[in-house]
């Protein structure tokens, strides 16, 4: 084989390869997200590294920021560890699989749910957007898919509800 026959082999198969490392990539792209104030706290590298590769039955993303989950196509659910830890609300909470979560309806119009978790050090967030038309899936099963990952934040405290409270 000459040298020019051994270039132009050598050409054409790194245009191959560079052509297929652009469909490959151009098809998976991180989900863009911004990291929480205390996301570099130790607690959420532990609870990123349990997190399951699906939630709700949708496959895990990459993720742009750190202490950060995302999974389905489009994103159906992104978890944020390291956000405010909450304090004592009148909010509802949900305890589900020893987890407690404050839910925030107030996107409920667009389907769009939010928790937090409560009693945990640092908190998680998990945004689920509930939407079957767009690819939503149910705030129960995302939050029970989550639990052994979430569960690694030792809980402090617990949910009350008003008879636990009033004598």
């Amino acid at each position: 084989m000459s040298s020019r026959t051994a270039l132009r082999s050598l050409a054409r198969t790194t245009v191959l390869v560079a052509l297929a490392t652009t469909l490959l990539t151009g098809c998976v792209q991180a989900v863009p997200l911004q990291p929480a104030d205390n996301a570099n706290d130790p607690a959420c590298a532990d609870v990123i590294v349990r997190l399951p590769d699906t939630v709700a039955d949708k496959p895990k993303r990459e993720t742009t920021a750190q202490a950060t989950g995302a999974w389905g196509d489009p994103a159906a659910v992104l978890l944020h560890c390291g956000v405010t830890v909450p304090g004592p609300t009148t909010d509802t909470c949900i305890a589900l699989n020893g987890v407690d979560w404050i839910a925030d309806e107030s996107e409920a119009a667009e389907d769009t749910y939010r928790y937090t978790t409560y009693g945990r050090d640092p908190a998680v967030e998990v945004v689920i957007n509930a939407d079957p038309d767009t690819g939503g899936v149910s705030g129960t099963t995302a939050l029970i898919d989550l639990t052994s990952a979430v569960q690694v934040v030792p809980a402090t405290s617990a949910c009350l509800a008003p008879g636990d409270v009033i004598e």
